[in-house]
Parts: C-alpha cells; sequence; structure tokens
C-alpha cells in the first residue's frame, strides 16, 4: 500500500519574477490552492526573503536585470542553508541550451511561458510532493539510524551482559569441576594424612590384579601394617598427638618407598602399600626390614618423644586372587600373626594363616553363642600359706566347655573376646560367679572366713565407664565385703594411661579390694612405676619359678623380687610351683604364698569345696612313681605342716 504524504501545515512558496502581472497572477492561484506565497521581483530581494524565511519551493524567473535566475539559482545552491530548497524555472526561452543550463546550475523543472496555470500546479505539487518524500525519506533514515545506534547500544548492552553471564558462567562451571575434583579427591584420600584411602587403594590393587593375569612375568606385593601400641598414646597423651603421630607415620612411610609405589591409610592406625614391578619376595621383605628399622626411631611431636614400631603383613600376587579384598584379606591375616609373634616385625602370608583365621572366627561366632549358652564354668586353683600350708584362697580361672571342640584354654579366646568387646559381659559373668561361689563357701565353712578369691580382669573392663558400679552391685547381691577378693591385673596395664589407671585403682582400694599384679617380670615396665601404684600382691611368673631350681639367674630375679616386695611391704605369690625343691627355695626366700601343680591343679566347685573340708593339700610330686606320696595336712588349730609318708 502506497504511504500518502500528508503536510499538516501549508507550503510556502516563494515567487520571482520581474514582472507584476506575473507575480500577481501565479500569487493568486496558489494562494487559492491553499499555499502560503511571497513575491520577490530581483534575485537580491528573494535571496534575502529566503534567507529570512526558508521556502518550500520558489519559482524562478530566467531573465531579470542586475542578476538573472541562473545567478540566483547558483547563489541559492552555494549558500548551505537554502541549497536543498527545490528551484523551478519560469522563462519565455525554450532553447533546449537554456534548459539544460537551469539543470547545470540546481534547477529540478522548467515552465515555458506562456504558461497554463494547470500545468504549474501540477509540477509545484509534484516537486512538493517530492520533496516531502525526500523528507519523510530523511527522517526516516534518522529515524532507522536512531532505532540501529538504540538497538546497536541493545545489543552492544547485551553482548556485555552475555559477557558478563559468559564468565560468571565459565566461573560457575570451573568452580563445579573443582568441587567435583575436590570431592572426587576427598572421596580417594585420606583426609588426615592426604593418603589414597581404601577405595583409591582398592581400586590400584584391583587394577594390578588384572594386569598380573595378562602378563605372567609382572608381579606386585601388599603390605598392611599396623602401628604397635598407638592406642596407648591415643589414651594417654589425646587424640591431638595421636592425629600428629599418624601424619608423622604417613611420612615416614613414604620415604621408605620410591615414587612408583602407592602408600595408603585405610583407617585407624592401618596402612596399606602396594609394590609393583617386584622380581620376588625378597624385594618385599626388604622393603619391610627397612620401615621395621625406621619406625623403631622415635618421633618427636611438641614435647613429647615417641616410639611406636609396627607390625607387618605380606602377601604376594598369585592368579588364585580374584578380587582385591582378598589380597587385603590375606595381607590383614599375616600382619596379625606378625603381632602374635611379639610385634615390631613382619610376616609373610602361607595357607596355614587362612586357616588360621577362619577358625579364629569360627571361634568368634561359637563365643558369642556361648555366652547366651552358659558354656563357660570357673575352675579354682588353691593359693596356699607356704609356712603351714593353709589355703589362703582360691584363683578362679575361667574355662570354655565347647560342646563340639572341648575344652578351649582361655589363651585361644580371651583376646578375640577383648579385640570384640565380649569381654565386658563376659568379665561380669566371671566376677558375680566368683563371687557366688565365695559367698556358698563363706556360710558352709563358717571356720574358715579369711579364704578369698583372686580374679583376673582386663584393661578394658577397668576402662569401661560401668565397671566400678558393676564391681558394687555384685558384692552386694551376693553380700560379702570387698576384702574378701582380689583382682588381678598385669603389668602392661599399668602403663596404659596410667593416670587414668592410678585414679581407677584408688577407687577400686577405697572398697577394701586388694589388688594384684599377676605374671610380675614378664612385663615392659621399669620396677620405679611399682611405688606409684597401691598394689597389694605380686605374682611372680611361673617362667622364673619353673626353673628357679636349675638356673640361677631365674633364682636371682625371685630372690630380687621378693627382696622389693617386703621392702615396699609388698605380699608375694608364686605362681608354677611344680617341684618340692622349687617349694623349699621358695620357703627359704621367704615367699609366703604359692600355686602351681604341685599342690593342686584347678578345680571345679566341687573339687575345690572338698579341698576345704577336708582341710588336705595333697603334693603332685615331680616323679610319677612318687607321685602323690606325701601330702600337707592342715590343721585349724595349729599353724603347721606335718610331711608324712603313706607306705
Amino acid at each position: 500500500m502506497k504511504r500518502e504524504l500528508i503536510n499538516l501545515s501549508p507550503n510556502k512558496i516563494l515567487i520571482v519574477d520581474d514582472v507584476s502581472d506575473n507575480l500577481r497572477l501565479l500569487s493568486t492561484t496558489l494562494t487559492q490552492q491553499g499555499y502560503q506565497v511571497r513575491c520577490a521581483k530581483s534575485g537580491a530581494i528573494a535571496l534575502m526573503g529566503a534567507n529570512n524565511d526558508l521556502p518550500d519551493l520558489i519559482l524562478l524567473d530566467i531573465n531579470m536585470p542586475e542578476m538573472n535566475g541562473y545567478q540566483v539559482c547558483q547563489k541559492f545552491k552555494a549558500d548551505q542553508k537554502t541549497a536543498d530548497i527545490p528551484i523551478i524555472f519560469l522563462s519565455a526561452q525554450d532553447d533546449i541550451d537554456d534548459k539544460v543550463k537551469a539543470f547545470e546550475v540546481g534547477g529540478v523543472d522548467f515552465i515555458t511561458k506562456p504558461f497554463r496555470i494547470q500545468e504549474v500546479l501540477i509540477r509545484i505539487k509534484n516537486q512538493l510532493n517530492l520533496q516531502a518524500a525526500k523528507a519523510e525519506i530523511h527522517h526516516l533514515n534518522q529515524e532507522l539510524e536512531t532505532r540501529v545506534k538504540h538497538r546497536t547500544l541493545e545489543l552492544k548492552t547485551a553482548n556485555q551482559q552475555l559477557e558478563i553471564i559468559n564468565n560468571k558462567l565459565q566461573e560457575k562451571i570451573l568452580e563445579k569441576e573443582n568441587i567435583e575434583k575436590k570431592l572426587l579427591y576427598d572421596a580417594l584420600h585420606d583426609e588426615l594424612t592426604g593418603l589414597p584411602n581404601r577405595t583409591l587403594f582398592m581400586q590400584r590393587v584391583q587394577t594390578a590384579l588384572e594386569k598380573s593375569k595378562c602378563y605372567q612375568d609382572y608381579k606386585f606385593v601388599v603390605l598392611f601394617i599396623d602401628l604397635d601400641r598407638f592406642k596407648i598414646v591415643n589414651d594417654s597423651l589425646g587424640h591431638l598427638i595421636g592425629d600428629h603421630l599418624l601424619i608423622a607415620c604417613a611420612q615416614r612411610l613414604q620415604k621408605c618407598l620410591s615414587e612408583q609405589d602407592i602408600v595408603a591409610r585405610i583407617g585407624g592406625d592401618e596402612f596399606t602399600i602396594l609394590l609393583e614391578n617386584i622380581k620376588d619376595v625378597n624385594d618385599a621383605i626388604t622393603i619391610a626390614n627397612k620401615i621395621v628399622a625406621e619406625f623403631k626411631n622415635p618421633f618427636t611431636l611438641d614435647i613429647h618423644r615417641i616410639t611406636t614400631t609396627v607390625s607387618i603383613g605380606i602377601v604376594v600376587s598369585s592368579t588364585e586372587y580374584q578380587q582385591s579384598s582378598e589380597l587385603l584379606r590375606d595381607a590383614d591375616t599375616a600382619m596379625y600373626r606378625a603381632k602374635e609373634q611379639g610385634k615390631a616385625r613382619h610376616e609373610i602370608f602361607n595357607e596355614q594363616m587362612h586357616i588360621h583365621a577362619i577358625h579364629r572366627l569360627e571361634l568368634e561366632n561359637d563365643l558369642r553363642q556361648a555366652l547366651k549358652l552358659n558354656q563357660f564354668a570357673l575352675f579354682y586353683q588353691p593359693i596356699i600359706r607356704l609356712i603351714d600350708g593353709k589355703i589362703v584362697g582360691f584363683e578362679a580361672l575361667l574355662r570354655w566347655q565347647h560342646p563340639t571342640k572341648g575344652l578351649i584354654s582361655p589363651n585361644d579366646f580371651i583376646p578375640i573376646a577383648e579385640e570384640t568387646g565380649l569381654i565386658i559381659p563376659l568379665g561380669e559373668w566371671v566376677l558375680n560367679k566368683a563371687c557366688h561361689q565365695l559367698s556358698i563357701w563363706h556360710n558352709k565353712f563358717s571356720y574358715c572366713p579369711t579364704i578369698d578369691i583372686s580374679i583376673n580382669i582386663t584393661v578394658n573392663q577397668l576402662n569401661c565407664p560401668e565397671f566400678l558400679a558393676t564391681i558394687d552391685g555384685i558384692l552386694a547381691h551376693n553380700k560379702i565385703p570387698g576384702s574378701s577378693i582380689k583382682l588381678e591385673i598385669t603389668e602392661s596395664m599399668l602403663m596404659q594411661n596410667s593416670e587414668q589407671i592410678m585414679s581407677i585403682l584408688s577407687q577400686i582400694k577405697a572398697r577394701k579390694i586388694k589388688l594384684c599384679i599377676d605374671d610380675f617380670g614378664t612385663g615392659f615396665s621399669s620396677l620405679s612405676y611399682l611405688p606409684r601404684f597401691p598394689i597389694d600382691i605380686l605374682k611372680i611368673d611361673r617362667s622364673f619359678v619353673s626353673f628357679m631350681d636349675c638356673d640361677e639367674n631365674n633364682f636371682e630375679v625371685v630372690r630380687t623380687i621378693i627382696s622389693l616386695a617386703n621392702t615396699l611391704g609388698i605380699k608375694v605369690v608364686s605362681e608354677g610351683i611344680e617341684k618340692v625343691t622349687q617349694l623349699e627355695q621358695l620357703q627359704s626366700l621367704g615367699c609366703e604364698f604359692g600355686q602351681g601343680y604341685l599342690f593342686s591343679r584347678p578345680l571345679n566347685a566341687e573339687s575345690a569345696e572338698l579341698m576345704i573340708s577336708s582341710n588336705i593339700v595333697q603334693l603332685e610330686l615331680e616323679n610319677s612313681h612318687l607321685r602323690s606320696s606325701h601330702f600337707i595336712e592342715t590343721s585349724n588349730n595349729k599353724d603347721e605342716i606335718n610331711y608324712k609318708k603313706i607306705n
């Protein structure tokens, strides 16, 4: 659709002619047509008038005095202010050259005189429409330019915003990638030490395992490392020092390895190492020995000097393994064997260890059932006063009567009970059972109220918050005084968080319960520790007593312990007396009490009761043909020993 050009105000037309009739005719006609008309009779007047009030169109005569139409047109076109005004020439000259010149100086049309008024009106209208169109186009162009500039500015702003958004997006993407990398790193590394964790280590072992199936010459080894006595550090110095120790251990392990080896912390105080491309197991042994030697050097943490050795289990890759977990399991098994063999050493896994581990697991499962099914029993070994042979008490010894495996030694199941926490309910059962039996004997044999009972306890029980309340409840339930029981602990227990242990032992002593150190002489504590603890009795370990009659060094150890105890006002019980010669030596050294197979093996409650009632301790001599040929008859009226020969 063609756009109509509408001029809301009348167009201004300037008529320049030196003939008045022409001016009048054109002025009248154009005015009637609605134009705003001005007239000029000379070029000078026209130039002046146009400059003051710009017309929309000029009708210009050519033949004028002083300045002809061509000259006037040139001046209009030379002036920037009037250069764009359309000029229509009016002339009686009809020569082609005149018309050409008219157009050359800037005219837009040429009307020959005499003219017809309708022609003039049409030509004026066409030129004004054309001028309006140009103006409209100019306006539209300006508007378009404005819009383009505005749009360009908008686009520039938008691009800037997009760039900002893009930069922020890139930052977000980078941040997200960094977060993902950190999450992945954290998921595969130990937070404390920065070492690979169990997940990453197992992945690397699985990769090595798959590689070994493809390349027969490729071998690798897994080492499982556990810090010895780390719990003591945590309990005595606190977890912060414990953490610092773990970090230092991680750094020391890394120094023992090459860059291609992998060391990981898989939990607690446990570390693992993957050694790849080894020739044989000797390479792993060399590394293990290096680690063991390095860890014998103390760590300096703040003001503390700490020594913690390591136990190492070694497993060599084999085509029989399918999963990385199987290798770690066997390395762990070998590590526990190293601990059993004395710690601070390494052990190489073999199939017998696996069988032992399975047996141990079965034993653990059976142990849980044994508590529920009441498969445990207490046996009682008499403690004898050596000067007169009187029974002064019994040591309660726990036995497990397994329904299919028979009698199981405490050495086999007590360590498992300690590791699994079953020692707490089991220890409570022992305390209650022993106190109940003692209560029965006190009520039944009123003439021997001095008989007491010794009960072994573990460090797990001592550290149990409810331990003291449990003892109070058991004593009250069985109606026996605290002075009737003795609690036996080991030397090593005194070394574990000694301040806490001291506090617990003091509270036990406040209940008039006596404290014994069992197996004295086998621990690693210094004798200087002994006066610090409220100990009543030392029990000399059987390893010294058994050979004191044939080994001068053992005799001297026993003599020294007895002398030390007498100096400190501590009583002594010698364990493992099996020979009369040992008995005589102990009597000569002034040892007050003893127990062992010479007097009696551990007895069930009925046999122990019979021994109390008969007042006889039968000696089991070392020579088989003399066995049961001597006895000690105890009397309630006389403090003496009668050795009698039975024919």
